[in-house]
């Protein structure tokens, strides 16, 4: 009877067990104790799945909670840890019909640690009474306190001084972004339950050769020491091991990328040297040396056998859009098709006068290019939209110029041959990867402009699967704006100075940061301000433009201003990009604390195509915040968009700078690209290694990191 009990035990524990959920690092939360449902759902929504998430949600910074003051050196609202033993404690209730506010009861101790005695309170709290006994040895933490009772300090942490895994009070503790409802000792907790139970046997990404090569620790050891480390050397050790291995995925991916495209069969476009000396002849100014160069990189990349993949970089106003024309003019004289994305309509048509300008009466493989160069946007009807569906799939029309549109799935193209995305970094990474997608076999090349630059470095770095071509120089018919920051008393002399130049003949733009008055923000909005420049400048004509327009009157405003039928355009940012009037001489900016440097920037480039020296004039509040303030210094001060870029990373973050920049690249957790540059270049060389001796990540010990790509996926 005994045997056959014990029997069927031990059958009923095998069942369970196979029925029992295996914890892992892609466990979900909730398998920890302590995390229902709410708590998961917090978890989830800031982007906290699974254990290993949680495990690389790693503190920002360290508090050292290993020196004890003693109480009699205590100063009134400094933070301090003591360490004393219970000498008395009482818990107070409160009735509600005595007291009817929020405090139900105060329990209180005073600790002595030889050298004077302490007051601590705690309000609804009673539950403390029960864990926290007399004569007990107690460590708390807070500020003290002056108040109607003495010195006290009022609801400080606190941890048993006979417990040997301190995690709060008595080491370096690591404080974490938290949302409101999570408190730094619960995620404490349950990162340290994750550490004892499932790091030993957490697999390493890393394989040992990099690890020993880079004198790297463990991955083990190093989620230990980053969150509960015993030193501040052995956390520096374990962050470095995680932006470095942060990085390094990083780089595998885009050399990865970068190999599969190598591999594809591409466009081979032939050169005719004398369609290209025409196309010189045509230009009404001489290109620069760094144009040139740039040039010769891209006809270059043409002629191989595998897809260009090339980003385009410069400064506003270098002359992109003319050294792209020259690779469309070599595409269509090959016989295949181009497309053209650009973030604006207003964009894509001025494109299309800049080309259909620039090949007028040229044949193209004895093609004449007539009406061949169209613009395709939402704002078309649906007839006009089916004839463009149909052009492009007969291959008569040659070069399409369009919005988000032309990755739309009906669009189909016969042959494309060359695909070029305009100011990227306005299209979200999915976005720019479908329109090079629209070519068949073989795959047309992609080239990717922008004029957001960021440092060469990093350039390299974060698009490494892109070849690199940068514009280094501007026109020497580009004059330089003179940038001048006032505040709001300065006002009466910038209507002067604007009404002065537009005497002269020349016109002005003025900006608003919103379309419409907002209650909550004390800024200047367009149509408020509209009514008053139209009151002030009565001998001059002005003009609205706003993003919320219909495209068709956007087209008409733009096209008054260049023909100088408006003087003045008040207008929110769309101007930023693709709006170009040699005339326009002034740019007003209300409010420029409201916009980013790199928006500032753009905004001045729309002023420095002018043949007339132009002017940048920012009028901003007064009471300007210390970051609002040294963004306005910069633009004043600094002209090189390099330059300007760079302090942009520095003054918002990586996180915020790059945004889509990041080409599909994992986000950036830990890593940032500026303060770890040379880790970075680490990363990328290594990287660069590994793939370069095992493209497939076929061996053994590339195996970690093959597995933790497929894991990403």
């Amino acid at each position: 009877m005994i045997i056959k009990r014990s029997l069927k035990i031990t059958v009923s524990q095998k069942i369970n067990s196979q029925f029992k959920p295996k914890v892992g690092k892609d466990s979900p939360v909730r398998y920890l104790r302590g995390v229902g449902p709410a708590k998961e759902a917090v978890f989830n929504r800031n982007g906290v799945s699974t254990l290993k998430d949680l495990l690389y949600y790693f503190p920002f910074r360290y508090q050292d909670r290993r020196n004890f003051t003693k109480i009699n050196q205590l100063k009134i609202g400094e933070f301090s840890i003591i360490k004393g033993r219970v000498i008395a404690r009482n818990l107070h209730k409160i009735p509600y019909f005595v007291n009817k506010s929020k405090v139900k009861s105060i329990f209180g101790i005073i600790l002595d640690d030889g050298s004077a005695k302490l007051e601590c309170v705690w309000f609804n709290q009673a539950y403390l009474y029960d864990k926290i006994a007399d004569k007990q040895e107690l460590i708390v933490c807070g500020k003290l306190a002056q108040t109607k009772r003495g010195r006290q300090m009022v609801a400080p942490e606190y941890e048993l001084a006979e417990r040997s895994d301190l995690l709060n009070l008595g080491r370096i503790a690591g404080v974490y972004r938290l949302p409101a409802e999570f408190n730094q000792r619960f995620i404490r907790k349950l990162i340290s339950e994750i550490i004892k139970l499932y790091c030993p046997q957490y697999p390493d990404p890393l394989p040992f050769h990099i690890r020993k090569q880079q004198n790297l620790p463990n991955i083990a050891k190093s989620f230990e020491s980053i969150h509960l480390p015993a030193s501040f050397e052995e956390s520096d050790s374990a962050r470095r091991r995680f932006i470095f291995e942060e990085l390094f995925f990083s780089q595998i991916q885009v050399y990865l990328r970068k190999a599969r495209q190598r591999s594809q069969r591409g466009v081979c476009l032939r050169l005719r040297q004398e369609l290209l000396e025409e196309l010189r002849r045509r230009l009404p100014f001489k290109l620069t040396l760094s144009q040139d160069k740039v040039l010769a990189q891209i006809l270059k990349d043409l002629e191989k056998g595998f897809p260009m993949q090339r980003l385009l970089q410069g400064d506003v106003g270098c002359g992109k859009t003319v050294v792209v024309a020259f690779a469309i003019a070599v595409c269509l004289d090959s016989g295949f098709q181009t497309a053209l994305m650009v973030p604006t309509e207003v964009l894509a048509y001025q494109h299309r006068e800049t080309l259909s300008g620039l090949f007028k009466g040229l044949n193209f493989s004895g093609q004449n290019l007539r009406n061949s160069v169209r613009v395709m946007t939402s704002s078309l009807t649906r007839k006009e939209i089916k004839a463009i569906y149909e052009g492009l799939a007969s291959g008569r029309i040659k070069v399409i110029i369009g919005t988000h549109s032309l990755i739309q799935e009906e669009v189909k193209f016969k042959n494309l041959g060359l695909a070029i995305i305009d100011e990227q970094h306005k299209f979200g990474v999915a976005q720019r990867a479908l329109l090079p997608k629209k070519g068949l076999i073989p795959k047309p090349h992609c080239l990717v402009m922008s004029a957001t630059p960021i440092p060469r470095s990093l350039a390299l770095s974060l698009y490494g699967d892109l070849d690199l071509s940068i514009i280094s120089e501007l026109p020497k018919e580009r004059k330089v704006p003179e940038t001048i920051w006032v505040g709001e008393k300065k006002r009466r002399w910038v209507y002067e100075f604007l009404e002065k130049q537009l005497s002269q003949g020349r016109q002005a733009y003025v900006i608003y940061p919103l379309i419409e008055e907002n209650q909550q923000d004390d800024i200047y909005s367009l149509e408020s301000m509209y009514e008053i420049i139209v009151k002030r400048f009565k001998k001059y004509s002005v003009g609205i433009f706003h993003g919320q327009m219909p495209s068709s009157e956007k087209i008409r405003i733009v096209d008054s201003f260049r023909s100088g039928k408006i003087d003045i355009l008040v207008s929110t940012t769309v101007v930023e990009v693709g709006v170009n009037i040699e005339n326009a001489s002034v740019m007003m900016v209300e409010n420029p604390e409201r916009f980013g440097l790199a928006q500032l920037h753009q905004l001045r480039g729309r002023i420095q195509r002018s043949i007339f020296q132009p002017h940048f004039i920012l009028i901003s509040k007064d009471n300007l915040s210390a970051n609002s303030r040294r963004r306005l210094e910069i633009i004043s001060k600094e002209t090189d968009g390099f330059k300007i870029a760079e302090e942009d990373l520095i003054l918002r973050g990586p996180g915020d700078f790059f945004g889509n920049l990041q080409h599909g690249l994992p986000q950036l957790k830990i890593a940032d690209p500026l303060r770890d540059l040379e880790i970075l270049s680490q990363a990328r060389k290594i990287a660069y290694q590994v793939i370069k001796s095992d493209p497939h990540l076929d061996s053994l010990e590339h195996r970690p990191i093959k597995e933790e790509i497929l894991a990403k996926k």
